[in-house]
């Protein structure tokens, strides 16, 4: 390994609420061989010098922020540096725009970008020169867990394997490797991380990281209501009940005349509509009164629920029923002469 020290150039750029008005940011440098430690401030974003020389061994920086209000910490990334360790970025995206922390929902696919510099070629260079490790890990957070707290240890290997080619690698995922016996309401995150190989002067150490959070589809039913049920003049209380809306969705009932038929634009029914804004899935539970409002004559009619979402719009219920309002009358006309 080259002995000589080297100063890094530390590249910051925080999301949205890391370095937001009242948390402070810094950057921990640690000596690998040593264990020496430094903290330095930093900005939401820039460049900066290393405060410490980065000698044989390399070095860790962790991305740190403080709440200052409350004093807790958050860490949010590390990097590691050597004398002749590879560069290497890891991009995750999915169909979800929101920029924060990338985001999926459990049917759908997402897309993994690796870009790797800086390996040699030279076959009697040392391993940790001419080749990384990626890795990929799974992990549910479990029934309606938010992933706050969980303990990544105890993530599960989904695979791993050495690239020795620089370049960039794009992996698509089809659907998501989230533990569970069922598919469509994991919740959990894939996590995908570059990792040197160790040598006689450093261990191994991560190198970029990223991942995606996974969240569940999904589902409603409507009841008060059944399938082919007649109604006349008084229709009955309706409760809606909906599970694991997604993060970024908007929700509601419609009802339009005649038989149920998919991308069919009807009338939204008053006190229906729900938005979710979040980070993470909403239950909800509607109770709609005088939801007939809408419904202006006799016949067929059909209620849907439907849920907007950055993939598209999904039914997650339906329901049919006769509306009969007519009213007839039996009489007769009589004259008198």
């Amino acid at each position: 390994m080259n002995t000589s020290s080297i100063i890094a150039i530390l590249s910051v750029t925080l999301i949205s609420g890391s370095g937001a008005q009242g948390f402070t940011n810094f950057v921990r440098q640690i000596q690998v061989n040593s264990g020496v430690e430094w903290d330095v401030s930093v900005e939401r974003t820039g460049e900066q010098l290393s405060p410490l020389a980065i000698n044989p061994g390399g070095a860790r920086f962790e991305l740190w922020t403080v709440n200052g209000s409350t004093l807790e910490d958050y860490f949010l990334d590390e990097q590691y540096v050597g004398a002749y360790v590879p560069q290497s970025t890891l991009v995750v995206q999915s169909e979800d725009p929101y920029v924060t922390r990338p985001r999926t929902r459990a049917d759908r696919p997402f897309v993994v970008t690796v870009t790797l510099a800086g390996m040699l070629s030279d076959p009697s260079a040392p391993d940790a020169a001419r080749m990384v490790n990626l890795q990929h890990h799974v992990q549910s957070y479990g029934a309606g867990g938010n992933g706050v707290g969980i303990d990544r240890s105890l993530a599960t290997l989904a695979s791993d394997g050495f690239i020795d080619v620089n370049g960039t690698y794009t992996l698509s995922y089809p659907v998501h490797g989230i533990p569970g016996s069922d598919a469509s309401k994991a919740r959990g995150e894939e996590r995908f991380t570059v990792m040197s190989l160790p040598d006689y002067e450093a261990p191994e150490a991560q190198l970029s990281n990223a991942s995606i959070q996974i969240w569940p589809v999904a589902d409603g039913a409507i009841a008060g209501v059944l399938d082919g049920d007649s109604l006349r003049f008084a229709t009955p209380q309706l409760t809606v009940t909906l599970n694991d809306l997604y993060p970024d969705s908007r929700t509601y009932a419609q009802v339009y005349k005649g038989s149920p038929v998919l991308g069919t634009i009807g009338e939204v029914v008053p006190g229906s509509a729900v938005v979710v804004n979040h980070a993470i899935p909403q239950n909800r539970v509607l109770v709609l009164n005088e939801w007939d409002s809408v419904i202006e004559e006799s016949g067929l009619w059909t209620m849907e629920l439907l849920t907007e979402t950055p993939f598209g719009i999904d039914r997650l219920h339906y329901v049919t029923f006769t509306i009969n309002r007519d009213i007839e009358v039996n009489g007769t006309v009589t004259t008198v002469e």
